[in-house]
């Protein structure tokens, strides 16, 4: 009773069933702050800026964009619903029930399985744009980029909700105490669930831009020695130009910083529970609520079209007539 009441329940009236609240220290609580008041904020506005500029201007309508584009959408759910709620989980208790429990987990898991399937596209089409260009318009279509982005949204929620599935049917079956958000899922499915949105995907991204990595220094150097028009002629194949190895060099940005960020979660995830301490299971959490604000500060270190977009947002003069049409490359 006495230790109950030392440690503050989270629902003082239910004595018997009623969660503790988390302790935690308060350098932890100061970090929290930061991230909930600061890097929750700026997460949904930047990449609200890249979702209204690629939507807005007819200019940026191409497959790549379109890419980051949806990846923008995912870091926009991470940023607005999943930072916020595990922030909050770990400073206090879970005050929205059972239900919302189980529809938050979904959309989470949901957002980081999408993220991860943008990676994978991103990376296929910088290998086409870069191993196959005389093809590249042929094979990569903005019809066919929008039938992907929406097969990877479709999969991945099929997955989620697959992997999900009874903690979603029945919310709050875990549960120990009230006050609590967890899901409990089989070792069988997390193993599925490691493999499908960490070993295979990551595997697939090393390999193709490590292929693509190979190819443009290859052509950066055929190029620099002048005889890239020789190479194409006995080759049989067209090199790429200079746009298209500096968007590789950009989208390489991209990923490596996406694979430090998620990386270590997932390697701390397959580690023994003995072996993880909550301080690193505190630093990995941090560094993959980073990524979804990077990736858009990325983009305007590397595109001078998103820099111009956000000036046209900010001062709206994408609210006069015509804004659509203007030059923003």
């Amino acid at each position: 009773m006495e230790t109950h009441e030392e440690a503050e329940l989270c629902f003082p009236e239910l004595l018997n069933t009623s969660c503790l609240k988390p302790v935690v220290s308060q350098t932890e609580v100061l970090v929290y702050h930061i991230l909930l008041f600061t890097l929750s904020p700026i997460t949904v506005a930047l990449n609200l800026m890249v979702i209204i500029s690629v939507s807005h201007f007819r200019q940026l309508h191409t497959p790549t964009n379109l890419l980051l584009l949806s990846l923008a959408v995912s870091d926009l759910f991470v940023g607005l619903v999943m930072m916020p709620a595990e922030i909050l989980l770990k400073m206090t208790c879970w005050f929205l029930g059972d239900s919302m429990c189980s529809l938050y987990t979904f959309f989470a898991w949901w957002s980081v399985s999408a993220s991860v399937g943008d990676m994978v596209l991103i990376s296929v089409d910088r290998y086409v744009a870069i191993c196959d260009p005389l093809h590249y318009t042929h094979k990569v279509t903005m019809k066919r980029v929008k039938v992907c982005i929406f097969l990877c949204w479709f999969c991945s929620g099929c997955f989620c909700f697959g992997i999900l599935n009874d903690n979603l049917t029945h919310p709050g079956k875990y549960h120990i105490c009230q006050g609590e958000c967890m899901i409990s899922i089989s070792h069988v499915a997390d193993a599925i669930d490691i493999v499908a949105t960490f070993i295979l995907p990551i595997s697939a991204i090393i390999a193709l831009y490590m292929s693509v990595f190979v190819v443009a220094v290859s052509q950066a150097r055929a190029m620099r020695s002048h005889i890239t028009s020789i190479t194409a002629q006995r080759s049989g194949k067209a090199v790429a130009n200079k746009s298209e190895l500096k968007a590789a060099r950009s989208l390489g940005v991209l990923v490596i910083v996406f694979l430090i960020c998620f990386c270590p979660y997932y390697c701390l995830f397959l580690a023994a529970d003995a072996s993880v301490t909550a301080s690193a299971a505190f630093y990995v959490n941090i560094l993959m609520y980073i990524n979804p604000c990077l990736n858009p500060l990325i983009y305007s270190l590397f595109y001078p079209w998103f820099r111009k977009s956000v000036k046209q947002i900010v001062t709206m003069q994408i609210l006069q007539p015509d804004s659509r049409n203007i030059s923003i490359l």
